[in-house]
């Protein structure tokens, strides 16, 4: 698996991926498992015509097909190769008031996911191949051998050939859900993202591998970030895993959703200190000259260079490095300091529905150190005592209250995740979940 997805990125050289899935058997057996109801409304609307009206001695009775039911509908993996739909339909048909017959409409169908020249990822059908049989009662099993078809009236009435070519669309995830995969999410009212994938999938024993490339937008623009130093691979799962899908995200994808954010200014955080000049100047004494009237201390601080993400086994790191300008006043802003600060920060992950929710779970080390000052030098362990309680407890509070709403995980439209299991792992993060059919509202 590992060398199939090193070829992939070596015909994308230009294009990296930084995470991916795999949708396993357990997951295409749900699809089919959910397909089949969908199926049946299908083919129903599609055979079942109006009821005709009573035809009159001298004209010659009319098929009708007056049941449709879904007995089997299967999906399959073939490695290296697609899946295989598997369905069998029973229909009644009635030729005549007292005449109703049972037929078996079989469909054999390999399907596969392709990228079309938009770089969206659509179904497209293979091979099909229909059979339709009548189901022989035990009184005319004896009496005559079974019949492949019922006539040509029959097989007019049941259009195969067209049922084949729109076979896909018995599925519940038609080519309108593929394309959503790769629609734009948001994360803050100014930064979005996006995962592009960068080739149609492959097929092992596992399941259905995709590799996905993010990237983010910030105020509708695409944001240049560096590209990863070393290709993501898709880890290789339990030959039995019991989930229907397996999400990986490499730490280069947590490092660029942080540098994103950056750049879109949601780490810019403001502070407001329980300190004012008044009792600054009792620390420091040149606060009074400066500053004669007393006025509340606030720090304004930025991002100095790009944040950094680390994962290590059961651990995910933030590392912050911002230059807090402090100063005096709420209307108009004076500066008197301005500190470096390094934050480093303790991530928590979960899942909530299909967002991931980030959040800085605890603080593990603060440093500070003066970069400029209006008003002398000032030792590390007095601005310590000064600013550390303030920054310790507001940058987390403001950097969670910015990714409050998660990032959206790829998922197409129409489902959700359950069951989720986050794991960090050295360089990645693995979210083995269900599918779960959202209910239809309205």
């Amino acid at each position: 698996l590992s060398i199939l997805l090193s070829l992939l990125v070596a015909a994308h050289s230009a294009r990296s991926p930084d995470c991916g899935g795999i949708l396993t058997p357990s997951g295409l057996r749900y699809l089919a498992e959910v397909s089949k109801p969908h199926a049946e409304s299908v083919l129903r609307k599609d055979l079942m015509a109006p009821p005709a009206p009573e035809p009159s001695p001298t004209s010659p009775s009319r098929n009708q097909i007056t049941s449709v039911k879904v007995v089997q509908f299967s999906l399959t993996l073939i490695p290296d190769t697609g899946m295989r739909l598997s369905i069998e339909v029973d229909l009644g048909i009635t030729s005549a008031p007292s005449t109703t017959k049972e037929f078996r409409l079989s469909i054999l169908a390999d399907l596969h996911v392709d990228m079309n020249p938009e770089e969206n990822l659509e179904l497209v059908t293979s091979d099909c191949k229909p059979t339709l049989e009548e189901v022989q009662s035990t009184e005319e099993v004896d009496r005559s051998a079974p019949r492949k078809s019922s006539g040509s009236d029959v097989d007019k009435q049941i259009n195969v050939e067209k049922i084949c070519l729109e076979v896909s669309k018995l599925l519940l995830f038609p080519n309108e859900r593929l394309m959503s995969l790769a629609a734009p999410f948001p994360i803050t009212p100014s930064c979005q993202v996006q995962y592009l994938p960068l080739a149609a999938p492959m097929y092992s024993e596992q399941g259905i591998i995709i590799s996905l490339q993010t990237t983010f937008q910030v105020a509708g623009t695409v944001i240049p970030l560096p590209v990863s130093p070393v290709p993501f691979s898709m880890p290789e799962p339990a030959s039995s895993s019991p989930s229907h899908l397996i999400l990986a995200f490499s730490e280069h994808f947590y490092t660029s959703l942080f540098s994103a954010l950056e750049k879109s200014g949601a780490l810019n955080v403001s502070l407001l200190s329980s300190l004012t000049t008044a009792t600054l100047s009792e620390k420091i004494t040149q606060m009074g000259s400066l500053f004669p009237e007393d006025l509340p201390v606030v720090l304004h601080a930025v991002p100095r260079s790009s944040p950094h993400v680390v994962l290590e086994e059961d651990k995910a790191i933030v590392e912050l490095f911002l230059t807090a300008q402090i100063g005096a006043g709420s209307s108009l802003f004076q500066s008197f300091l301005s500190v470096n600060v390094d934050v480093t920060a303790r991530l928590h992950l979960s899942v909530a529905d299909t967002r991931m929710i980030i959040s800085v779970a605890a603080v593990e080390d603060i440093e500070l150190s003066l970069a400029a000052s209006d008003v002398g030098p000032i030792l590390a362990a007095l601005l310590e005592e000064l600013f550390l309680p303030t920054i310790r407890e507001e940058v987390p509070a403001q950097i969670n209250a910015v990714l409050r709403q998660g990032v959206f995980l790829p998922h197409i439209a129409s489902f959700t995740y359950a069951d989720v299991n986050v794991t960090i792992h050295k360089d990645y993060v693995l979210i083995p979940c269900n599918l779960q059919l959202e209910a239809r509202t309205g």
